[in-house]
């Protein structure tokens, strides 16, 4: 039988070698996090070591007119005040820069004008996180207020539209179109809620500072904070070592990063800032509010003619963030005619950032639910009005697919389901005196490869180390690693060393958009391949070996061994003698991914995942109880590296779609913007009593435009398609259709189901 520590394949079987890719791998950082000796970015503690607590702004809109920190500075251990007054000159980064992403235009204290309840106004440092706590209490603040815009409704937008993706007669075709949709559908604000809060350590040793960061992209945090703090980009070095979940919202530096360096700088000592649980919900972003118009027209056929997709979603007055709710619209579906508009409407909240399937995930609610209602208008099952529209090719920009297996989604989550058994009419299904309803959405989400950076050390010690300046954000990049290596090299995992989570590495990817493992593929991939190539060349070559004189070629190596290929491993002799008789410390190779619009294979073709959610809930009528009780899952994610982290990625995903189709929501205030349900106890998240019963699968076939591997991300496609499909079975079970969410028990109420 397998430990809980091996690799093992579908039957349980123990692998190792090449079969190792696409196995159940344990992570290899579990231990660390069971045991608790993973540092996380609030856990780094250094020998005078002083607390930063923010100082945040009680209104939404307007200035200060004056801020009194007398008091708070005379304070015991207070040791620095700043505000805009007296922070060292700050900057902002380079607009439409990449590489130096920052998730505020705004840096710190840059103005004395107020954009937004919870702003910071000032920050308080002092000995103890008590007494900088009560210290940025006793700050007080007159504000002159201006005119504020809190109404969550975008319905007022009067401005103008941009046109997006475009193509035929969309309103001609609309319009004699013998079956149609047309309705509006709302995704609130969501907030990211990980286990771990957003925390800064900032140490400076003379010109360079060190940051030890909650960041899901380590080397982009390095540049934006150069350019913030105004120092040249090799003084400044971010770590990473472990990420308690970011879900987009630590992609980017956010404005108390750089309040920490400052503090630090002119303490000249360690500071600690950590963001409370209450801050999470004004300071550092979330999903904006999104209001989508769908038309769909259809033949009798069930043949679609026109779509057009108009969308809006709230915005900050500091920055233009674009849901970008039309991602997947253009590609998903055939149809001739289609136009996607967009525009932005300015709100006093804090400025939006991705969250986990941005764009998409809104988008396909209100895609798939329209379907949905399409299916119904037809009167015909909603797989099989799906199958009718499946494209040759990317209607959006005409490319190819590189890799696209969507028809073989919904043939496989049908039969998974047992679908055929579903009864068509509203509340016609039961169960164990409850009501069931059955609804199903397709998924997709964009495939991505970035440029990225490796190297692999054959070190004399016995131990392979492999290095990039990318992240594990708790989603298993340490063990894909590690999976790598195995298969390259032969070397068991107990002899493998995985070093990221540092700027100061070969500058690897960022952990988002589910890029970070397609794009660290190649990399890590080519620096062992060359590294391994640099020994075999000195096993051949090298004075005492017993592969002196033989042809590098005729050389392999298996198990950490080097031996004669047509013979067994064990008649050669291990890596790290080679390297010690050589004189050497250690052997290097190095890697590097290009990236896919770089690349003459990759550029000209479409580059998605697809996958299709089929859900069942219970309805009891007569306590008002809804409950998602069933969801089967499938993916076409490319090759699978690591099964047991990808089913993770899967069913974590499913639960917070059950998150969003059910409970998440967050709430403003309308007098002064504050987050209402700001906290764990009211802001409502899925939890284990509210987790379904989940079943994954995964296609595995493998995408080669991507990486040899073929392998696509996963994080992002497990959300999309959850809450439309959720919302499809709602209105099968009560016939109530929910085109706002969350769901409501308001909603249900409305039910004429009375009875089960």
């Amino acid at each position: 039988m397998a430990s809980v520590f091996d690799a093992v394949d579908e039957t349980g079987k123990v692998v190792t070698g090449a079969a190792v890719i696409g196995a159940s791998v344990p992570r290899i950082d579990g231990p660390l996090k069971t045991t608790g000796s993973a540092q996380y970015a609030a856990d780094f503690h250094f020998e005078g070591l002083a607390h930063a607590v923010p100082v945040q702004s009680t209104i939404a809109s307007g200035s200060i007119k004056r801020i009194d920190v007398s008091v708070a500075e005379k304070m015991p251990g207070v040791l620095l005040v700043l505000h805009h007054g007296n922070i060292d000159k700050l900057y902002r980064v380079v607009p439409n820069d990449f590489s130096a992403t920052s998730s505020e235009a705004r840096s710190p204290f840059e103005d004395e004008k107020i954009y937004y309840w919870g702003q910071y106004v000032a920050v308080v440092v002092a000995e103890t996180l008590e007494q900088a706590t009560e210290a940025a209490q006793a700050v007080k603040v007159e504000y002159a207020t201006g005119p504020q815009s809190l109404n969550p409704s975008l319905s007022d937008y009067a401005g103008k539209r941009k046109s997006g993706s475009k193509r035929g007669d969309v309103d001609g075709a609309f319009a004699s179109a013998p079956f149609k949709v047309d309705q509006n559908y709302i995704t609130p604000v969501e907030t990211h809620n990980p286990i771990e809060m957003h925390a800064t350590v900032a140490t400076w040793d003379g010109e360079n500072v060190t940051l030890y960061e909650t960041s899901q992209g380590v080397v982009n945090h390095r540049l934006a904070i150069a350019q913030i703090l105004g120092v040249p980009r090799e003084n400044v070095q971010v770590i990473t070592r472990f990420l308690g979940s970011g879900f987009g919202g630590k992609l980017f530096p956010w404005p108390h990063s750089a309040m920490a360096a400052v503090a630090a700088r002119q303490l000249k000592r360690p500071v600690k800032l950590s963001l409370s649980r209450r801050m999470m919900f004004s300071n550092v972003g979330h999903r904006p509010r999104c209001e989508q118009q769908i038309k769909i027209g259809a033949t009798a056929e069930g043949k679609l003619v026109a779509l057009r997709q108009d969308y809006l979603n709230h915005t900050s007055f500091i920055d233009e963030i674009d849901e970008g709710c039309g991602e997947a619209t253009p590609y998903l579906y055939s149809v001739p005619n289609l136009e996607i508009t967009s525009a932005l409407v300015q709100r006093n909240i804090g400025t939006p950032s991705p969250m986990r399937g941005p764009g998409a995930v809104p988008g396909l609610f209100a895609m798939e639910s329209a379907m949905d209602e399409l299916a119904i208008a037809l009167k015909m099952d909603p797989v099989e009005l799906r199958l009718r529209n499946e494209p040759v090719k990317d209607e959006g920009t005409g490319q190819q697919f590189s890799s696209r297996h969507l028809k073989e989604c919904l043939e496989t989550g049908k039969q998974k389901f047992g679908w055929d058994k579903r009864t068509p009419a509203v509340g016609s299904m039961r169960r164990d005196g409850k009501i069931l309803g059955w609804g199903m959405a397709a998924a997709s989400w964009g495939a991505y490869r970035f440029g990225a950076s490796a190297t692999v050390e054959l070190c004399a010690n016995g131990r392979v180390c492999v290095r990039s300046a990318t992240q594990d954000i708790g989603t298993g990049t340490y063990t894909i690693f590690a999976q790598v290596m195995q298969e390259k090299l032969g070397v068991p995992f107990d002899r493998i060393d995985v070093f990221m989570g540092d700027s100061s590495l070969p500058e690897g990817a960022m952990s988002g958009g589910s890029w970070a493992t397609a794009s660290s593929l190649p990399s890590i991939s080519a620096a062992a391949t060359n590294a391994k190539k640099t020994l075999l060349q000195l096993a051949a070559s090298t004075a005492g070996s017993p592969h002196e004189n033989v042809e590098p070629a005729k050389l392999e190596l298996t198990s950490g061994w080097v031996h004669a290929a047509d013979k067994p491993y064990h008649t050669g002799i291990p890596f790290e003698e080679v390297v010690k008789l050589a004189r050497l410390s250690g052997i290097t190779g190095e890697g590097k991914t290009i990236p896919t619009f770089e690349d003459p294979k990759a550029k000209d073709l479409s580059l998605h995942s697809y996958g299709c959610q089929f859900v069942e809930v219970e309805w009891e009528p007569e306590i008002a109880r809804l409950r998602v009780s069933r969801v089967v899952s499938v993916i076409d994610g490319g090759r699978i590296i690591n099964r047991k982290a990808a089913t993770n990625q899967i069913m974590g995903a499913v639960v917070m779609g059950v998150g969003m189709g059910l409970l998440e929501q967050t709430v403003y205030d309308q007098r002064n913007g504050q987050p209402i349900n700001g906290s764990m106890a009211d802001y409502l998240v899925a939890t284990c009593a509210d987790s379904p019963s989940i079943d994954v699968t995964f296609l595995d076939h493998p995408d080669l435009a991507m990486n040899e591997y073929g392998a696509r991300g996963v994080g992002e496609i497990g959300l999309a398609g959850v809450a439309p499909a959720i919302t499809a079975a709602v209105y099968h079970a009560t016939g109530v259709r929910v085109r706002e969410l969350p769901v409501r028990i308001e909603d249900l109420l409305k039910s004429d189901i009375r009875e089960a």
